[in-house]
C-alpha cells in the first residue's frame, strides 16, 4: 500500500483570489500549473493500493479559501480512499470554532496549517489552544514549510525551526512538516531528529532532482529516513511521479564517485505505514 499524506481538495478557481491564480505559474519553472482537482484525475496517477489525506486550505493573506465541509464532502464521497483534514487560519476570528466543528460534526481527523500562507508563526503563544485541542484529541498537523510563490508570505513564518518548541511545548502531537522544509532540509532534519513525534514529508520535491538527491542524503546521513511520510501534493504532482522520482535519484550520479541514497530505505518511504504512525489506523 501507499499512503499519501499530503493531497488538496479545493473547486478551482472558486477557492481562489485572482492574485493567488496569476502568482501559482511561478510554483514549477516552466509556469504550466494545472489547479484544477479531480478525483478520477488523481486515481489514474496514483496505484490501486493508495490511500490519501486529503485537506482544503485557509490563508486570507494570500488569497485562499477552501472551506472544511467541502472537504468533508470529497472525503464522503469516497470514503473506501481517502482521509479529510481540516484547515485553519488563526489570523481570522472563529478559528477556534472552526477547529471544533471540522472535528466534531464534520468528522475531519487533522488539521493542515498555512503559516507562511497565512502570515502566522505556529510556535505563537496565542496558538496554544490549537496545539492543546490537537493534543487532547489525537489530532496530526501538517504544516506548510519551506518556499512558496506568493509574494505576500513572509518566509519567517515557513522556517522549521519554529516547531520546536511546539514540539517541546506539546510533545504528544503528531506534527508533519510539508516538503521536507525546502530549501531549508537542514533545519528540518534536525528538528525531525530530535522530537520523537515530528517527521516530515517529501511531497512536490522529486521535480527538482538534484536538489531532493541533496536533502535525503541529508536525511541518510543523520539517520532519520524513518521519520519521513511519502506525499504527492496532488493537482501539482502526481502519485506515480513522486514514486518514479524517488527511484530515478541515484540515476544522476552513476559514474561518480558521488554517495547513493540507501535503495531499501526508498521503498520503505514510498510504502511506510503513516496512518499507523500519525494514530489515524485504516
Amino acid at each position: 500500500m501507499i499512503i499519501d499524506v499530503h493531497s488538496h481538495a479545493w473547486r478551482y478557481r472558486a477557492h481562489f483570489d485572482d492574485d493567488f491564480v496569476a502568482q501559482a505559474k511561478r510554483a514549477k519553472v516552466d509556469g504550466k500549473v494545472d489547479l484544477a482537482v479531480r478525483y478520477e484525475d488523481y486515481r489514474r496517477g496514483a496505484t490501486d493500493d493508495t490511500r490519501t489525506i486529503v485537506f482544503g486550505g485557509k490563508a486570507r493573506k494570500s488569497g485562499l479559501w477552501v472551506d472544511d465541509r467541502y472537504v468533508a464532502e470529497y472525503v464522503a464521497a469516497h470514503r473506501d480512499t481517502l482521509i479529510g483534514f481540516l484547515s485553519l487560519d488563526p489570523t481570522q476570528r472563529g478559528w477556534q470554532q472552526e477547529m471544533q466543528a471540522g472535528h466534531q460534526e464534520l468528522g475531519l481527523r487533522g488539521i493542515k496549517l498555512l503559516p507562511m500562507y497565512a502570515g502566522f508563526r505556529p510556535d505563537d503563544e496565542r496558538l496554544d489552544p490549537l496545539w492543546a485541542y490537537a493534543s487532547r484529541h489525537e489530532l496530526p498537523v501538517l504544516l506548510h514549510t519551506g518556499t512558496t510563490f506568493v509574494s505576500q508570505a513572509p518566509l519567517e513564518c515557513t522556517l522549521p525551526r519554529h516547531l520546536d518548541p511546539v514540539a517541546a511545548r506539546f510533545p504528544d502531537v503528531k506534527i508533519i512538516m510539508a516538503h521536507l522544509g525546502h530549501p531549508y532540509e537542514g533545519e528540518c532534519v534536525v528538528v525531525i531528529r530530535k522530537h520523537p513525534n515530528v517527521y516530515a514529508d517529501i511531497s512536490a520535491l522529486h521535480y527538482r532532482p538534484f536538489q531532493l538527491y541533496h536533502s535525503l542524503m541529508l536525511v541518510q546521513e543523520y539517520g532519520v529516513w524513518h521519520k519521513l511520510l511519502f506525499g504527492s501534493d496532488y493537482p501539482f504532482t502526481t502519485v506515480r511521479a513522486s514514486v518514479d522520482g524517488l527511484r530515478s535519484l541515484n540515476a544522476q550520479v552513476e559514474g561518480t564517485s558521488l554517495p547513493r541514497l540507501d535503495a531499501r530505505a526508498i521503498e520503505s518511504l514510498i510504502h511506510r505505514e503513516s496512518f499507523a504512525l500519525l494514530g489515524l489506523g485504516e
